[in-house]
């Protein structure tokens, strides 16, 4: 009888994941039968959870179920990636999984999560380029000038960014690498306070999210030299690249994607994917966003998960560089 137990054990194996495979249609078929939690790193009103809104309402009307944004902010939103990372994975909770987990992976010397393990990517939303903005004070008016004063001045130029770490700072840090600019780091709590700051003078330039700077270099209050995107930004057609000005492989966007925690059931994935692609395709979600400065980014769940695999890499390579630590 012994020899014919691991037969007997494969044998229930098999029968129990053919179980398995044929419910995963099934439950594909009634999913979703309640409302879904979209899990938001940052508090209300920033980038990233006007982003999520716009993107989660469309979804929910796609889905027939609404998307419930939830913000569980902290830790450069590492509080909410836990939270999503441990919860059951069945397609009720999701994660805005963004450029910043992609940095805390070498931020953070040990993370209560896995930013490559313990998600199951959807797809990307959006892109949002930063603009390298300084005070009109300052005689700069394009990159070159921006090198050339950092290089006559005995202390360098200083630049502002929304805290150690952040996607802000470290635009600053890869084009500080790139320059040898001895460029002073001063961080702030946040980018509201360091924008500010540089309003009123206090610092002198600053890598800014798109939304937070284009209404002051519209009115005038900045200047706007490059921005950080491979192309140009439709609302500030007259400013350059960094790609133009000189610096080719500098192509920085702050980004947002939607994952699920590891383990959701494939077809889940593919109808989550399936809604987010046709509501980036909507005219009135690509308009919203545009006014954002943001680039709709529709795609399949493998590219993004090329992409933060990507990301992970390069940004690794920029914190060692800048000696930046979560603090």
């Amino acid at each position: 009888m012994t020899d014919h137990h691991p037969c007997r054990r494969r044998l229930l194996a098999l029968v129990a994941s053919l179980a398995c495979a044929s419910a995963l249609p099934a439950y594909a078929e009634s999913w979703p039968a309640k409302p879904v939690r979209l899990v938001v790193g940052y508090a209300a009103g920033g980038a990233t959870d006007v982003v999520t809104r716009l993107v989660g309402q469309k979804m929910g009307e796609l889905l027939g179920q609404p998307v419930i944004v939830d913000n569980r902010t902290g830790a450069n939103s590492n509080v909410g990636a836990e939270l999503v990372a441990r919860a059951p994975a069945d397609g009720y909770t999701l994660y805005v999984y963004t450029i910043a987990n992609t940095i805390n992976a070498s931020l953070y010397g040990k993370l209560g999560y896995d930013p490559r393990k313990d998600f199951a990517p959807i797809g990307l939303m959006a892109k949002i380029p930063n603009i390298l903005v300084v005070h009109p004070s300052l005689p700069v008016k394009t990159v070159a000038d921006y090198q050339r004063f950092a290089k006559a001045e005995k202390n360098g130029i200083t630049f502002a960014s929304s805290g150690s770490g952040s996607s802000i700072h470290l635009s600053g840090e890869m084009f500080k690498m790139q320059t040898g600019l001895n460029m002073l780091h001063v961080p702030y709590r946040g980018s509201a306070p360091a924008v500010a700051d540089l309003l009123g003078g206090q610092v002198q330039s600053m890598f800014d999210n798109a939304p937070s700077s284009l209404p002051h270099v519209q009115s005038g209050k900045l200047r706007a030299i490059a921005v950080t995107s491979a192309q140009r930004l439709p609302m500030l057609p007259d400013v350059p690249t960094l790609a133009e000005s000189g610096f080719p492989g500098l192509d920085v966007q702050s980004w947002f994607g939607l994952a699920a925690p590891a383990g959701t059931p494939a077809p889940v994935i593919a109808q989550l994917n399936k809604a987010l692609n046709q509501t980036l395709d909507t005219p009135e979600v690509k308009k919203r966003l545009q006014d954002l400065a943001a680039s709709p980014a529709p795609g399949t769940p493998e590219q993004m998960r090329a992409f933060a695999e990507a990301e992970i890499t390069r940004w690794q390579a920029v914190v060692k560089a800048s000696g930046a630590s979560a603090e």
